[in-house]
């Protein structure tokens, strides 16, 4: 089973053809060429490639182009918009696309905190249908989020970046794992796995982290590691730590035996997605 990164974004530079509506830490472009070079770098096979909504919002022309580039390397996620009426046939034509594997809703983004919201629903409904997990960004939304998941038990829940807010830069949150109770309560809804995209930028340590192991162990052992996907979240963590270092903290650790590291890293986002990919 290769090394498969649950989150990694790519981008252009700023031009008029596709000009950003907003701003994402990193550097002024990852093209895709720069990802894949990262990751071989390093040793990972492939990526879940989400479409950056800070700079496209909802639209993922740019991904598409990437991954028709390294159709061997990348699958896609894009943000939808639950208050678009015609949210249902945008993901419609999303299942249709080559290389897609799920979607994205922005939780926290000016959406109704209410579980009964009826866009928010009709998004988890429409992707069960057509076998597209759900990704949720969800911190300061986890009770909302764990409602969603018992409302839609036929939906694949996949919560981002370990439920948690996560720094762009340093200092890392004082007490970063402060809602590791709400996170441990969701493990109790079966159809929701956990993104451990980010856990290094929580740190208050140097590489490699020692300080992440003991909450990220609870959440093993409440989710079990068959719903848990490791992932960097590069690049929104390029001004805390290297790529190498992302993916190295899980590999050097001593808190994960070899076939912990092998289905955290890669065999749990390959059965969740239905998806691997082609170069190990």
């Amino acid at each position: 089973m290769p090394t498969i990164d649950a989150q990694v974004h790519a981008y252009e530079r700023n031009h008029p053809g596709r000009p950003w509506v907003g701003v994402l830490q990193g550097p002024p472009e990852v093209t895709g060429d720069q990802m894949v070079a990262a990751m071989d770098a390093v040793g990972v096979g492939g990526a879940i490639l989400v479409s950056p909504f800070s700079l496209y919002r909802y639209d993922a022309s740019y991904a598409l182009e990437v991954r028709a580039t390294h159709p061997d390397r990348f699958a896609l996620i894009k943000p939808v918009d639950p208050t678009d009426p015609a949210v249902a046939e945008t993901i419609a034509d999303w299942a249709a696309t080559a290389g897609t594997v799920g979607v994205l809703i922005m939780l926290n983004r000016d959406l109704p905190t209410d579980p009964a919201h009826p866009g928010i629903n009709r998004v988890l409904a429409t992707a069960a249908r057509h076998s597209l997990p759900v990704n949720l960004l969800a911190w300061g939304r986890l009770d909302q989020a764990r409602e969603l998941a018992a409302r839609n038990p036929d939906t694949q829940l996949v919560i981002d970046h370990l439920g948690l807010q996560q720094p762009f830069e340093p200092p890392p949150p004082a007490q970063p794992f402060a809602e590791l109770p709400k996170i441990l309560a969701m493990a109790a809804q079966p159809n929701i796995a956990i993104k451990i995209t980010g856990a290094c930028t929580l740190s208050h340590k140097p590489f490699p982290y020692q300080d992440i192991w003991d909450p990220l162990q609870r959440i093993f052992d409440a989710f079990g590691l068959d719903r848990c996907l490791w992932g960097t979240d590069w690049t929104r963590a390029v001004a805390l730590l290297t790529y190498e270092q992302g993916v190295q903290a899980f590999r050097v650790t001593d808190r994960l035996s070899d076939s912990d590291r092998a289905r955290l890293m890669g065999g749990t986002l390959a059965r969740v997605y239905n998806w691997e990919p082609a170069t190990p």
